[in-house]
């Protein structure tokens, strides 16, 4: 049976470890529907695929900080320490996993981080927009990528007269903009 990864179940696995958004190798295995072990074998198997930055394992203390900030019983029953994967690790990964629940869960994955990426440039672009209407488009264009992003209307854009609110509480980070327009 296939299963259709949707957006929303993918946002909540990723976290930002090393300054990096990641996704452990549970979460991945969960997506693609294999073991953990399967995934860790396959970049066992794969080294040349998976430099630096590409996967990592994680320390004890960031272990330690996300079974602190979750209370899931998954990471407290893990022996060994995951390994946490970056966007180029999960490219990677697409690569060698050629299922189609693989190829379904990989285009999921990568409209994912593509629309989190494409968010983060027009919220930092916004302030130096000048032109009124440009500005109104842009926030109008971010309020849809969030939207897409978040079906929980508290971590939507809230525009008021004079300011724009952008809130986004990902997992273990939470990212909050104040855009104050002009008159």
């Amino acid at each position: 049976m296939d299963t259709i990864v949707k957006l929303e179940n993918i946002r909540d696995l990723i976290f930002e470890i090393r300054t990096q958004k990641v996704i452990l190798d549970s979460d991945i295995a969960g997506l693609y529907s294999v073991t953990t072990r399967d995934i860790n074998k396959a970049v066992k198997n794969n080294k040349e695929k998976f430099p630096d930055g590409y996967v990592f394992k994680l320390t004890r203390e960031e272990l330690t900080f996300l079974r602190g900030k979750f209370s899931t019983t998954k990471l407290s029953k893990t022996r060994v320490l995951p390994k946490a994967f970056s966007e180029k690790g999960l490219y990677m990964l697409a690569t060698i996993l050629s299922s189609k629940t693989a190829t379904k869960t990989t285009l999921a994955i990568i409209e994912t981080f593509a629309k989190i990426r494409e968010l983060s440039r027009n919220i930092h672009a916004l302030p130096e927009i000048k032109n009124k209407a440009n500005k109104k488009v842009m926030l109008k264009k971010s309020g849809e990528i969030a939207a897409e992003i978040f079906d929980d209307p508290e971590q939507r854009m809230k525009v008021t007269g004079t300011e724009t609110s952008i809130e986004i509480n990902f997992a273990v980070l939470k990212f909050k903009r104040l855009i104050k327009h002009g008159k």
